[in-house]
């Protein structure tokens, strides 16, 4: 893959709504400001994205991180 293309695979955060979601197709590719990519890794695990999450600061409290669901298409 070219260096310069953004790869939309992946788990994303919602720190507004504290969820998470996995991307693994361009069905619906979430856009921030809500949220933020924060691996490329679609399988990693709520644990590990949890632990990510307090790593780089995005959650005082990790417990809180939820999985979430894409949005309809209308």
């Amino acid at each position: 893959m070219n260096s310069m293309q953004k790869t939309y695979v992946g788990i994303y955060f919602n720190p507004k709504e504290k969820v998470v979601v996995r991307i693994t197709s361009p069905y619906w590719i979430p856009e921030g400001p809500d949220w933020v990519q924060v691996t490329q890794d679609p399988n990693t695990t709520l644990a590990s994205i949890r632990q990510l999450l307090q790593e780089e600061r995005l959650v005082s409290d990790p417990s809180v991180v939820r999985w979430g669901s894409l949005p309809l298409r209308e």
